[in-house]
């Protein structure tokens, strides 16, 4: 990966956290993470209509009858990602909540390289690819430690 595409990505990483932590912030000032996360898909539905129909073109639909159904459930597993991400940041905070999303965005994104799955390039995982990724995990679990025994 060029640099200035692995900058672009940690800047989405970046714009990623504080619209996370947003949507947390706004659920906990109403007391209903539920709500905040309805009103902010709202708000992002009417965002992705508009900047979709910057794109628009006749026919652009008539191919959605070729794809399976299954990958039309991504709206909801989004829907339901952002609210659990809403309810959980202000129990555990933006930072421990990230470093568990990162691993596990990492993981996965190594099973979907190596099997070449949902349209990713096939990338093998190696021993470096696994031990990287165990470091990885061995960070985070150090990176969030809070010093307090457990309960």
């Amino acid at each position: 990966m060029n640099v200035t595409f692995f900058a672009f990505t940690v800047l989405l990483g970046a714009i990623l956290t504080v619209h996370l932590a947003m949507n947390g912030k706004v659920g906990a000032a109403i007391g209903n993470p539920r709500v905040a996360n309805a009103v902010f898909w709202c708000i992002g539905a009417l965002s992705a209509c508009a900047i979709g129909a910057t794109g628009w073109s006749e026919g652009a639909l008539a191919r959605l009858s070729g794809i399976n159904p299954i990958l039309l459930t991504a709206g909801a597993i989004g829907a339901t990602l952002i609210f659990a991400i809403a309810w959980a940041i202000p129990r555990v905070g933006a930072f421990g909540l990230m470093m568990g999303l990162l691993a596990g965005q990492i993981l996965c994104g190594m099973v979907l390289s190596h099997f070449g799955l949902l349209g990713s390039p096939l990338h093998p995982t190696t021993m470096l690819n696994l031990l990287g990724a165990a470091l990885m995990i061995v960070g985070v679990v150090v990176a969030t430690r809070s010093g307090k025994p457990a309960a």
